[in-house]
């Protein structure tokens, strides 16, 4: 494992397409795509289509950063697989919809379990930009 690593669970799995080293991996083994995706680690090291790697689950892995971030910021993945801070603390927007009664307010303010990020670590150093290789402490 890369130097900073504190590896308490490595899962492995079979490259769904090209895997960069130290980017965010989907639970469908594929480098993740989506900004805010939901994943299952990071890539310990890079893997070609159809090969077999190892993605570090738990404990402090280095990532590759997708931009400038500060230490203790949550971290969320961009497009490319690699850790941004997350947009910020989770709200609930005002006026997009008048309610002038109780019965048609109900009683549930939010619903269901996934936000519309999955943070899934804290940055353990400041990252200076894009490319800058990280340690994170995964929640």
């Amino acid at each position: 494992m890369p130097a900073g690593t504190i590896d308490l669970l490595t899962l492995s799995g079979v490259a769904n397409g090209a895997v960069a080293a130290r980017r965010a991996v989907g639970f469908n083994d594929a480098q993740a795509t989506v900004q805010g995706q939901k994943v299952k680690g990071i890539a310990a090291y890079g893997a070609a289509s159809g090969h077999d790697f190892a993605i570090i689950a738990k404990g402090v892995a280095p990532a590759e950063a997708g931009a400038a971030f500060s230490k203790g910021d949550s971290l969320i993945v961009d497009s490319q697989g690699r850790v941004i801070a997350s947009t910020g603390k989770l709200a609930i927007a005002a006026g997009s919809t008048a309610v002038t009664s109780a019965a048609a307010n109900g009683t549930a303010v939010l619903t269901g379990g996934d936000g519309p990020e999955y943070v899934f670590a804290d940055a353990l150093q400041d990252s200076s930009g894009a490319g800058a290789i990280v340690e994170i402490l995964f929640r």
